[in-house]
């Protein structure tokens, strides 16, 4: 008999919905969620990416990114720009309030790291994020499978 309690792929899905859960409870007060979380983090790392851009680098469709760049401009944290090379692409990048508030939700970000991982110490930290980077593959966006 098959064990789904004990499957791999069973355990890192509740393990992530953990971890989103936790992360949605720490910025909630900024009326974020973490897939947003997600993209400003990115583009503080980089400002100025286009939507493929950020699609690729969180690995999530170009549709579901461009809602997400929609709800953030609205808020006022990012703005779009024209590309100067591609009259068809923009270039997102943050406002002065999408690079204000980078400080606290960093700060959030790590309250929520510390208690989802709270029961690892550091040398197990670092045996997970080399085992999850393994398991991660190639980074490219995946569809929904079939069955």
């Amino acid at each position: 008999m098959y064990d789904i309690e004990e499957s791999i792929g069973f355990l890192l899905s509740k393990a992530y919905q953990r971890a989103w859960a936790i992360l949605r409870e720490e910025i909630e007060q900024y009326d974020l969620t973490p897939p947003q979380f997600a993209l400003l983090a990115f583009l503080w790392q980089q400002d100025g990416l286009t939507q493929v851009e950020l699609s690729e680098k969180g690995q999530v469709d170009r549709s579901t990114i461009g809602g997400l760049i929609d709800r953030l401009e609205r808020v006022g944290l990012l703005e779009r720009r024209q590309h100067p090379q591609d009259r068809r692409a923009h270039l997102i990048y943050l406002t002065e309030q999408g690079k204000a508030i980078e400080g606290a939700l960093s700060v959030c970000a790590g309250r929520s790291l510390e208690r989802f991982t709270s029961g690892l110490n550091e040398n197990e930290l670092t045996e997970l994020r080399r085992m999850l980077n393994i398991l991660r593959g190639e980074r490219r966006v995946y569809e929904f499978p079939s069955c």
